[in-house]
């Protein structure tokens, strides 16, 4: 496989050549600091896989990419970068994947094998999260029933950061708007997280929570959400989202707008 590695930074660019080296899949990559000067290179040697930050200045990686693909339509494009907004925006080229630096080695493995077509990158099966449409929780193919509606909200909001830690304090703001965060009201909070816990340990997938000085966030890699493969470019994801989004939450709104548009400006 051939491979172009494109980032202004050249620590970057030396530090992603490093790890294609080590990939028996790549027998050739060439690193670059200028998209422009990538472009002029491929015009006369094609790549099967380009490897590309986003936030670049003159020519930034989503419209470099956008031009490999017009040059080269069978060239993979696979992100790499710092900044996890970014994705949102880097839908619109199709790319084979999106990874956060620093890139582990057994992450681009997995993503450089997708690309040759050998498999997806694996994710665990075992709990399952359904945001399209309603949300929902299974394990091993069964529903998750929750004793108390809010406990559900709860989680629904957690997946909804993608793992981002959240107080309690913006828990309760989100979910009760028109609410004043009292001692009445942070003791109720206390009773729908009891809750959620109590609910987790049932089903046995405590692990997909945690909670420390009052932070809680989900553990993305230990269950698999259709949002969060949308979010990765996965095809199956995104054919499968029809417009909506946590249709019961009021707050999934922002996030709901943001995959309506990503869906709808898909090239």
């Amino acid at each position: 496989m051939k491979a172009i590695c494109v980032d202004d930074e050249p620590l970057a660019v030396e530090y992603t050549l490093g790890q294609c080296a080590r990939l028996s899949e790549i027998d050739d990559v060439h690193g670059f600091t200028d998209g422009q000067k990538a472009l002029d290179w491929l015009s006369d040697h094609p790549v099967d896989l380009a490897l590309l930050d986003i936030n670049m200045p003159k020519l930034d990686g989503i419209t470099l990419a956008a031009r490999i693909k017009e040059m080269h339509p069978k060239t993979a494009i696979l992100f790499l970068t710092a900044y996890r907004e970014y994705a949102f925006d880097a839908y619109s080229v199709r790319p084979a994947g999106y990874l956060l630096k620093p890139v582990p080695l057994e992450k681009l493995a997995a993503e450089v094998r997708y690309v040759r077509g050998e498999t997806k990158p694996s994710a665990p099966g075992h709990i399952q999260i359904k945001t399209f449409s309603n949300f929902d929780v299974y394990v091993d193919g069964r529903p998750v029933s929750f004793k108390l509606a809010k406990s559900k909200e709860l989680l629904a909001y957690l997946v909804d950061k993608q793992g981002a830690g959240v107080s309690r304090a913006e828990l309760f703001a989100a979910i009760w708007e028109d609410r004043l965060y009292d001692r009445k009201q942070q003791k109720q909070l206390d009773v729908y997280i009891r809750s959620l816990r109590e609910t987790l340990q049932e089903y046995g997938i405590s692990k997909i929570m945690e909670m420390e000085k009052g932070i809680l966030r989900v553990k993305p890699d230990t269950f698999v959400c259709d949002a969060y493969l949308f979010y990765s470019g996965d095809s199956d994801a995104i054919n499968a989202y029809r417009g909506e989004y946590m249709s019961a939450y009021s707050w999934a709104s922002m996030t709901e707008g943001i995959l309506f548009w990503n869906a709808a400006n898909r090239s």
